[in-house]
């Protein structure tokens, strides 16, 4: 099942911008997209919404104003180009507050905490230990949702990493190092300058290199006796 969203706002570049973002979330279905208050008002009170993305300066009926008229427990994140209004707006317990122009990075937090809030709701259980379930890359021009339990290890190549799970290896332009502070680090390990590996998909470290279902990964002289002690304690 998507989670449903509505787009308001009354400049028409801003709400191309989100669906365009949203093109890369496929768990996401974006059903209406006004630039009326009221009009929106009437939709989201009479239809299943999971989520708003609701600018403030809107004519007729300011985004305030219409957070205060919606009848359900629709989920409301505000897109502004103006940081002085976000106390006000966490008063109206909106989930989250993006300033425009809004980074995609950005726009991805949202979208984990909008997919939080949504599995609370329905009672959908995510099985993680810590931290959130999946991650984010960008391959191909798309931004692909990546299990964290089904990362096997992680391969840094000059300006490429390669994420390599059972059944796909998936390669992004993007550093090893900034992927792995997305990894939770009591289940992930750098072993190597090139690799990070998930401790418990391990099978056996013999000498210098440790195996992972059928490859053989090296241990990094400057790693060995950290690596040793995480994965032998």
């Amino acid at each position: 099942m998507k989670i449903k969203c509505v787009l308001i706002d009354d400049e028409p570049l801003a709400i191309k911008v989100l669906q365009n973002y949203f093109t890369n979330f496929t768990d996401f279905e974006v059903i209406a997209t006004f630039n009326n208050s009221l009009e929106a008002l009437d939709f989201i009170n009479s239809t299943p919404v999971d989520a708003v993305f609701l600018d403030i300066n809107m004519p007729m009926m300011t985004g305030f104003e219409l957070i205060s008229l919606i009848e359900n427990k629709t989920k409301v994140i505000i897109t502004t180009a103006f940081r002085e209004f976000a106390a006000e707006s966490y008063d109206l317990d909106v989930l989250d507050y993006l300033v425009k122009p809004i980074p995609l990075p950005r726009f991805i937090k949202c979208i984990n905490k909008i997919t939080t809030e949504y599995n609370l709701k329905n009672n959908i259980k995510v099985e993680t230990s810590k931290g959130d379930s999946h991650i984010f890359i960008k391959v191909d021009k798309k931004m692909m949702k990546i299990n964290i339990e089904e990362i096997l290890f992680v391969e840094g190549m000059k300006e490429y990493i390669k994420v390599v799970t059972p059944d796909k290896t998936y390669i992004t332009h993007k550093s090893l190092t900034s992927l792995s502070e997305e990894l939770p680090a009591d289940r992930f390990l750098r072993i190597h300058k090139s690799y990070v590996i998930a401790l418990n998909k391990v099978k056996s470290i013999e000498g210098n290199r440790v195996q992972i279902q059928s490859y053989n990964i090296p241990i990094g002289r400057n790693y060995s006796k950290e690596v040793k002690n995480k994965i032998l304690e």
